[in-house]
C-alpha cells in the first residue's frame, strides 16, 4: 500500500494548500515560491504514474488517490487565480483576458468531477476508463496556464523593488506573457470540453 508512487501522490495531495494560500501573501517571493511548488506537483503527476507502471505498484489506493490529487490541485490553483483576478485586477493590470470568467472555471472543475462520476459508473458495469490523449493534453495546457499565471503574479509584484517597471524588457514580458496566458486559457477550454465529450462518444454503448 505504501509505495514510493503513493507517497508522492499524497505529498501532492498535502501540498495543495500550500499552493492555495502563497498566491495571496504579498510580495513576489511567496508568488515564485507557489509556481515552483505546482511545477512539482505537476511534475510528480506524470513521475508517480511512470514508477507505478515501471515498477508494477499500481493499486486500488494509488488509483484512488491519484484523480483526488488531480482534482484538489486543480481546485487549489484554479479557484485563488479566479479570486485574485477578480479583487486585484487594478493590482496585477492583467492584460488580454482580464478577469477568469467564472463560468470558465465552474466548466473546468465540473468537467473533472462529472469525468471522475463517469469513470466510476463505468467501473461498475465492468468498463475502465484510463486516460486518453486528449484529456492527458487538457492536463498539460491547464498546466501551462495556471504556471504562468501564478507567474505572472510575481512579476507583477517584482517589478518595483527590482526595478522593472520600465524599458523594454518590460513591456515585452508584458504583452509576450499576457497573450501566452490567453492563449494557454483557450486551448485548455477547448480541450477541457472536446475531451469529455469525446470520452462520452467513445463509450456511448454504456448509455445502451
Amino acid at each position: 500500500m505504501w509505495t514510493l508512487p503513493n507517497i508522492i501522490t499524497l505529498v501532492r495531495i498535502a501540498l495543495t494548500p500550500v499552493i492555495a494560500l502563497l498566491p495571496f501573501i504579498q510580495g513576489y517571493w511567496p508568488k515564485l515560491i507557489a509556481f515552483v511548488v505546482f511545477l512539482a506537483a505537476a511534475i510528480s503527476d506524470v513521475i508517480d504514474g511512470h514508477l507505478a507502471r515501471s515498477r508494477q505498484q499500481i493499486s486500488d489506493l494509488g488509483k484512488l488517490l491519484d484523480p483526488v490529487a488531480d482534482k484538489l490541485l486543480l481546485l487549489a490553483t484554479l479557484i485563488p487565480i479566479y479570486v485574485i483576478s477578480r479583487t486585484r485586477h487594478a493590482m496585477y493590470d492583467i492584460p488580454v483576458w482580464g478577469s477568469i470568467p467564472l463560468w470558465v472555471c465552474v466548466c473546468m472543475l465540473a468537467r473533472e468531477f462529472a469525468m471522475t462520476g463517469f469513470r466510476w459508473w463505468a467501473k461498475s458495469k465492468g468498463v475502465i476508463i484510463p486516460a486518453a490523449g486528449v484529456g492527458k493534453l487538457k492536463s498539460i495546457f491547464q498546466n501551462i496556464f495556471i504556471g504562468a499565471t501564478i507567474l505572472w503574479y510575481a512579476f507583477r509584484d517584482a517589478r518595483k523593488p527590482l526595478g522593472w517597471e520600465t524599458g523594454p524588457f518590460a513591456q515585452f514580458w508584458n504583452s509576450f506573457h499576457g497573450w501566452f496566458v490567453a492563449i494557454a486559457l483557450f486551448i485548455a477550454l477547448a480541450l477541457t470540453i472536446t475531451s469529455f465529450v469525446q470520452y462520452l462518444y467513445r463509450h456511448r454503448e454504456l448509455f445502451r
